[in-house]
């Protein structure tokens, strides 16, 4: 298991967790925060204490007013930099990095996804490789709530809500964070399978076109068919960190894991460039999609 405090994880050490994570159809614990509403109320009166409104405390912090909200209010998990910004900023006498200390829980999310979700909102490259289902911060509403209403046991309403807040939470990250730089490798297949329908299937393409003409992310298309393939073991997630250490993250039904050790992490970025050539290009890969969004 992991050791560390800051969700980060000893260097060499690998932590396997039991359950799918938050991209496929939910996996079993999310669960909403009294800590994380407790947080925001703290930042709430420390910003109200420096006589601030949102809007001015967000440049100060530089996040955008909505994720300030967005904290306050308890919904959403504040990252390392906003607490340490926020502290300075307010002159919070230590009160926030100590409330910090006790965030636990992300509504929404699984509690083994949580370590990724934290250093996923602070990543300066995120790379992700997917033959299962639409990464996370791809999916339309339509498409997410498919998988969930799909999802065994099945999902009660409210649970089903609280998932799709937290989802699309998550992909306020794509727009809010222009200097990180987001790949994504998808299976051809994903896209003909058409989940959810026709109509769901076209809004989700549009959805990653508009995404693709984001110049801090890439979408490439691995085509169905393809004698050479590097990503036969599965899904893989890697990322980079501030602190420019990089991390990784795989998972199967029922279990997860979380890699930190260099050498397994440098063996999947291997894997991750030599499917960056072997999947179609930029620019073949948006044809593809405007191809296989008038045939849908």
């Amino acid at each position: 298991m992991t050791d560390g405090t800051d969700g980060v994880g000893g260097a060499g050490k690998t932590d396997r967790t039991g359950g799918a994570d938050e991209d496929l159809a939910g996996g079993s614990e999310p669960d909403s925060s009294d800590s994380l509403k407790a947080f925001g109320a703290v930042v709430k009166a420390f910003r109200k204490r420096a006589g601030l409104t949102q809007e001015a405390l967000a440049p100060l912090v530089r996040y955008a007013a909505q994720t300030v909200a967005s904290i306050e209010q308890g919904r959403r998990f504040p990252p390392r930099d906003f607490v340490e910004r926020a502290e300075e900023v307010l002159d919070a006498f230590g009160a926030l990095r100590g409330a910090a200390r006790h965030l636990s829980r992300q509504p929404g999310l699984a509690s083994w996804f949580r370590q990724w979700a934290l250093l996923e909102a602070e990543a300066v490259n995120l790379y992700t490789y997917e033959c299962r289902l639409i990464p996370g911060l791809l999916q339309t509403e339509a498409y997410a709530r498919k998988l969930f209403a799909d999802r065994l046991p099945p999902l009660g309403d409210d649970e089903i809500e609280t998932r799709l807040a937290a989802r699309t939470e998550r992909q306020r990250l794509l727009r809010e964070r222009p200097n990180t730089a987001y790949s994504f490798i998808i299976e051809e297949h994903l896209f003909r399978r058409r989940t959810g329908g026709t109509a769901a299937a076209r809004e989700l393409i549009d959805r990653i076109l508009e995404l693709a003409e984001l110049r801090n992310i890439e979408i490439q298309i691995m085509p169905l068919a393809r004698e050479s393939h590097a990503g036969m073991d599965g899904p893989m997630r890697l990322l980079e960190t501030p602190e420019n250490r990089w991390f990784a993250y795989c998972e199967a039904q029922e279990s997860g894991q979380f890699i930190s050790d260099p050498k397994v992490v440098s063996m999947l970025q291997m894997r991750y460039a030599r499917m960056r050539s072997q999947a179609l290009s930029l620019e073949d890969s948006v044809s593809l999609l405007r191809q296989m969004r008038g045939a849908a």
